[in-house]
């Protein structure tokens, strides 16, 4: 018989090989299910890594350059004599020098003392931004220009000027300590 009807024929009972086979492959469909749900799991947990890896470094360089442009580098002044040798930080104090008969100049940052030995003489002083050197030597390298971004601080410990965000060297009128 070449045409089954559906409707009048009943279906066989499957072999037992049959049925062996029917549950074989029903467990390895279940296996494969179970396999693409763990490397999807997996996938979705290495997503999620990268991305938190992502943002982790990209907040950490974010912070980096904060604390790099934030961060004021410290900068040692000394008071130098107009031959360049170092003197006490008091000579270029502006309150020091009004109160010992001198004067501030603030646009070329230069404090005038009278000489000690009297007279119209007047002897000039100044800091040196980064110089080496102690009280009495001449002052080894450095800058007469005040840094911007730097927390200026004396040998004495007293500090001349802070730096940082919002801060710029121009606002800080008078040369003498804090």
């Amino acid at each position: 018989m070449r045409f089954q009807d559906a409707e009048n024929t009943a279906p066989r009972q499957p072999s037992l090989a049959e049925q062996r086979a029917r549950r074989q492959a029903e467990a390895e469909r279940q296996q494969r299910e179970i396999e693409q749900a763990e490397a999807a799991g997996k996938a979705e947990s290495r997503r999620r890594l990268l991305i938190g890896s992502g943002v982790a470094a990209g907040l950490v360089g974010f912070i980096a350059g904060f604390y790099v442009v934030a961060v004021p580098e410290e900068v040692t002044a000394h008071c130098v004599d107009e031959n360049g040798t170092i003197v006490d930080d008091d000579y270029c104090d502006d309150d020091y020098a009004s109160n010992h008969g001198g004067y501030y100049h603030s646009s070329s940052n230069i404090v005038f003392l009278p000489s000690p030995g009297g007279g119209d003489d007047y002897r000039q002083y100044r800091y040196n931004y980064g110089g080496t050197g102690s009280i009495g030597d001449t002052v080894r390298g450095g800058s007469f220009s005040r840094p911007s971004n730097a927390e200026i601080k004396t040998n004495s410990g007293r500090t001349v000027q802070r730096g940082g965000f919002g801060v710029s060297s121009g606002s800080f009128g008078k040369g003498g300590g804090s």
